[in-house]
């Protein structure tokens, strides 16, 4: 069983366990799941963001503890100046996250995309509660017809989808609801990375949908080769926490991507 699968089922149990400690009726009346939602699809097409989704994530299973010490807020704060998005873990097992985090930033104006392992719609109900405006629905985990009806039960509720793939056996994941086409460089099943995985699908994601690389980016070149390539956003997390203070580390980054 590869990493992926792993998670998979961990999340099965999770999502089992909070359906009985909270009902959907009872996330429905908290109070970020009334708010309105910011565009994420507006703020990447802003001239004045950067086109960065940055991402707020303690370790990750590859590489363990990332950043334990970081503070939320302050960080998802230093991003929101120049970021499109903020991107927040939500998993705890494998990455450290926790829907609080998301709650924390959400005191932010900018876009929030909720990071998870999505598999199930009460999955979505939450996001709408936490304060999310974006979920993550990646294809490696789930079946077309999932895909589909996950998407439109979040833009019922107001959220945008970024439907991650990592080659093209899962271009036909994509479907009329989705707003994104991530490109994950990292393969989820073995954990490497490569930027070729981006440049080499660009092309075969429809015009109708921005195209964002994730992954495997640390320094200001690669981002100039994947928008010159035709990618809208750039989803950047380990780059930037991995530093003792990833709120100067993201600074020093968006003055570089300037200096281009």
């Amino acid at each position: 069983m590869n990493i992926l699968d792993q998670i998979v089922e961990k999340k099965k149990l999770e999502v089992a366990e909070r359906k009985l400690k909270k009902s959907i009726e009872a996330l429905q009346s908290e109070l970020f799941f009334s708010r309105s939602t910011l565009s994420i699809t507006r703020f990447l097409k802003d001239p004045e963001r950067t086109g960065i989704i940055a991402e707020f994530k303690r370790k990750s299973p590859s590489k363990g503890i990332i950043n334990g010490i970081a503070d939320v807020v302050e960080v998802t704060g230093a991003y929101a100046k120049y970021a499109s998005a903020v991107s927040v873990l939500t998993d705890f097992e494998f990455f450290g996250g926790h829907p609080a985090d998301l709650i924390s930033a959400r005191v932010h104006a900018i876009p929030l995309l909720r990071k998870d392992f999505m598999i199930d719609p009460y999955q979505v109900y939450e996001a709408k509660a936490m304060g999310a405006d974006v979920i993550l629905l990646i294809a490696a985990c789930l079946s077309k017809e999932a895909v589909q009806s996950l998407a439109k039960l979040a833009k019922g509720l107001g959220l945008e989808i970024l439907l991650e793939i990592h080659d093209d056996t899962e271009l036909n994941h994509i479907c009329e609801e989705v707003d994104m086409v991530g490109v994950n460089n990292r393969n989820l099943k073995t954990f490497e990375v490569s930027i070729q995985t981006s440049l080499d699908l660009i092309n075969k994601i429809p015009s109708n949908k921005l195209a964002i690389a994730e992954s495997g980016i640390s320094d200001v070149n690669t981002i100039v080769t994947l928008r010159n390539a035709g990618f809208n956003g750039f989803l950047i997390g380990e780059n930037f926490m991995k530093e003792t203070d990833p709120s100067i580390a993201f600074a020093d980054f968006v003055n570089q991507l300037k200096a281009k």
